[in-house]
């Protein structure tokens, strides 16, 4: 009888402190959209169709950018210094950097990301209006949008 009490004591305990947990976990954020294209201008390295991917954590976020240029020559894993800058409605500008990409042979589509940075409640961030500075090989690359995203700015929760 006293190991059934133990034993149910520690199971009361143990579903409390889940439940506590629970409750004091940080809600979820969430960005929407996780998904934005744009047509996007590289100068003389090309253009066209470009693909924005973001994350959100807390105040931290991630975008995740699949360009609208190829790579010219197999490029090794990050081996691409970038920094997107993004528009944000109220003012100013947020700036998402980092040096991860993956590998990518001649003729794939350049894919930069995830770039970090930090976001507030509420930030509408926008690519038009801001670029993606790719530097490969010493050559920097700077893309810019030649319209607003779609469907829509980047909203952060």
């Amino acid at each position: 009888m006293r190991a059934k009490r133990i034993t149910t004591g520690a199971a009361v305990a143990v579903g409390a402190l889940a439940a506590a947990s629970l409750a004091f976990a940080p809600s979820a954020l969430a960005v929407t959209p996780q998904s934005a294209t744009i047509t996007a201008d590289c100068g003389s390295f090309g253009g066209g169709q470009a693909t924005l991917t973001a994350t959100q954590d807390g105040t931290a976020a991630t975008v995740t950018v699949t360009s609208a240029i190829t790579a010219p020559i197999a490029l090794s894993q990050d081996s691409i210094s970038s920094t997107l800058t993004l528009v944000d409605a109220s003012g100013g500008t947020t700036a998402f950097t980092g040096t991860k990409n993956p590998a990518m042979a001649t003729g794939d589509p350049v894919t930069v990301g995830p770039l970090s940075g930090t976001v507030a409640s509420g930030d509408s961030l926008e690519a038009y209006g801001g670029s993606l500075q790719m530097t490969v090989f010493g050559i920097t690359i700077t893309c810019t949008a030649t319209g607003p995203q779609s469907p829509g700015p980047f909203v952060f929760d």
